[in-house]
């Protein structure tokens, strides 16, 4: 099994790389975020993730562990193949992933080519708990059956979430924003003081 490819980048396509490594040209399919980074005729190093097929023996690539890792994980959830997993990390980056996820902001996930209604549903209830391993906490739904905001960290954040929701920005990013903020001041933080770090995480 190949596990990384470290040589020169032959050539880029819309979904894949070709990289030669001593001669040897590697076609490995990759994520648009990753394909971006890599430069024809450029040195690149590649963590790799092999698929073994009845038909043929296809090669993936990333240059970041956590690209590679959510990779993996994506894939773990039925009606996810490797294709749609490329095409959710070449829509979210791995942190963006595991935020939406934690919010459980299915339309976030429903942005990325080949991912429906169904399957970001199943993609947020699945992996919820693998959010916290990529530093996001999981959520936990607000009564009433609104949309979810950060466990475990009380009407402050669910206030504060609400309000940078209400200033016009998407509840994952709220969701992230507010998360970063009570990480940085504390859970005994003031309502204004969460807001305004929140602002100033969202500014960043």
């Amino acid at each position: 099994m190949i596990a990384k490819l470290k040589g020169t980048v032959d050539s880029i396509g819309e979904e894949s790389a070709v990289i030669d490594v001593n001669g040897v040209g590697y076609l490995v399919s990759a994520s648009a975020r990753t394909l971006r980074d890599l430069v024809a005729g450029g040195s690149a190093s590649l963590l790799v993730e092999t698929i073994v097929r009845e038909d043929a023996i296809a090669l993936y690539g990333f240059l970041e562990t956590a690209e590679r890792d959510w990779f993996r994980i994506l894939t773990t959830v039925q009606g996810v193949g490797a294709r749609v997993a490329l095409s959710i990390l070449s829509t979210l980056s791995p942190q963006e992933i595991a935020r939406a996820i934690a919010a459980q902001d299915r339309a976030s996930l429903s942005r990325a080519p080949g991912v429906g209604p169904r399957l970001a549903a199943r993609l947020a209830t699945e992996l919820k708990d693998k959010a916290a391993a990529f530093g996001v906490a999981p959520a936990a739904p607000q009564a009433g059956g609104t949309a979810p905001v950060p466990a475990a960290t009380g009407s402050v954040n669910e206030d504060a979430v609400s309000a940078l929701v209400n200033l016009g920005y998407r509840r994952v990013e709220a969701f992230g924003a507010v998360a970063r903020a009570t990480q940085r001041l504390g859970t005994d933080a003031k309502l204004d003081a969460v807001i305004r770090a929140g602002l100033q995480e969202l500014a960043r």
